[in-house]
């Protein structure tokens, strides 16, 4: 979620970049609707068998088919040449569900997994996704830059961006293969988890030259291996749940598709919706540092629920600044409401595994995952409400 930018997705083709600056069809609006209910549906399928799951397998088709997808833009802007219309505009969306798939595959594969290590992976890799959005942002801002006035700027903008992303996401299933299974911390965490039953880190330990016979095990010690069922898990923990799918009910019926379209014209121009969604991105990653400071980290679930009761409030503001207010105070609400998201993110997700097993741990952030996306396609659907009044 944290590196989607309106004008980076739908930059391929000139009938996207037309809608973009028309609005007709609100792709900012659509292109997130089309992604949702994949990455939302599949997580849920995820989650229910994930105790069986093949972890490292899923973790690689995600990031494979997220290089494929960022390909597959590349090569229908050059099959179209550019040209686009409604069949290269529906590409575009059929892209954008594979994505919600790779996003399915990674999110939930990955939170699990680090959630039976400990709570500072957690953290980290939370910030990763912040940053995503950082550098997202900041190549934006800098194709823009370079290509604005330029014959086709957008369009070479999007095919630099594109090229870039694909490196990255190519790097990242290197990594993940090659790299990430044989770190000495990694190991031990998953030989921990497989000694307490889990079923899902066996490949992860081959991949690192670790052999485990977790069959004989459970069989010499049932009562050892027993774990807490996903729905006892649920219920224990109902109100981080609820946490996870209000912060993002709540994100994501503003950004992005409200910054980007519903905002009014102001003196940073065309710059004006970029700049808002960098600075949300910026202070979105600040946020997911501050509780590493153990001092300023909120642990206290009542606390946790008040606090994320009040980022409600954000609504009127951010509707009586878009009618009244001047840009200065949009940029201020936009910035905290992305320090906000990512320091109660990071609160909520590191502190519910602790206290489980390794089995239970890999349950529960399945759980919490599949909820963030619930409360992320929740609020991509309401999102669509700023619209009433304004010809619909």
């Amino acid at each position: 979620m944290g590196a989607y930018l309106p004008g980076t997705v739908c930059s391929p083709s000139r009938i996207t970049m037309s809608l973009c600056s028309r609005y007709n069809y609100h792709p900012t609006r659509v292109l997130t609707l089309v992604y949702q209910p994949f990455a939302f549906g599949l997580t849920c399928f995820f989650a229910y068998y994930e105790a069986t799951m093949n972890t490292r397998k899923r973790n690689l088709a995600g990031f494979a088919l997220f290089f494929l997808s960022s390909f597959a833009l590349i090569l229908l802007d050059v099959g179209t040449k550019g040209h686009g219309g409604i069949p290269a505009y529906i590409g575009v969306c059929i892209i954008s569900a594979f994505f919600g798939t790779s996003d399915a595959l990674v999110q939930g594969g990955l939170v699990g997994d680090l959630s039976l290590m400990c709570p500072e992976f957690i953290q980290s890799f939370l910030s990763g996704l912040a940053a995503s959005g950082v550098i997202t942002s900041a190549l934006r801002l800098i194709t823009k830059a370079a290509f604005e006035n330029s014959q086709n700027g957008l369009r070479n903008g999007a095919m630099l961006f594109f090229s870039v992303t694909c490196m990255f996401e190519l790097a990242c299933l290197l990594l993940y293969a090659f790299v990430f299974p044989k770190l000495p911390i990694v190991k031990y965490y998953r030989q921990k988890a497989a000694s307490e039953g889990s079923k899902t880190v066996g490949s992860d330990l081959a991949a690192a030259g670790i052999k485990t016979d977790q069959d004989r095990q459970v069989e010499e010690d049932t009562q050892k291996h027993e774990r807490l069922s996903t729905k006892e898990l649920l219920m224990q923990n109902i109100d981080y749940a609820l946490d996870i799918f209000l912060i993002y009910v709540l994100t994501l019926s503003i950004f992005p598709g409200f910054l980007s379209e519903d905002t009014g014209s102001h003196g940073l121009g065309t710059w004006y919706a970029l700049v808002l969604i960098t600075m949300y991105n910026v202070l979105d990653l600040i946020g997911r540092y501050i509780p590493l400071i153990k001092c300023l980290k909120l642990t206290n679930r009542k606390g946790l629920m008040v606090a994320i009761l009040a980022r409600f409030l954000f609504i009127p503001a951010f509707y009586f600044t878009a009618k009244y207010g001047d840009q200065g105070y949009m940029i201020f609400l936009t910035s905290f409401l992305g320090l906000t998201n990512g320091y109660l993110t990071v609160c909520v997700l590191a502190e519910a595994p602790n206290g489980y097993k390794g089995p239970e741990q890999n349950a529960l952030g399945n759980v919490l995952v599949v909820c963030l996306l619930g409360g992320i396609f929740s609020g991509v659907v309401l999102d669509w409400m700023w619209l009433i009044g304004k010809g619909w």
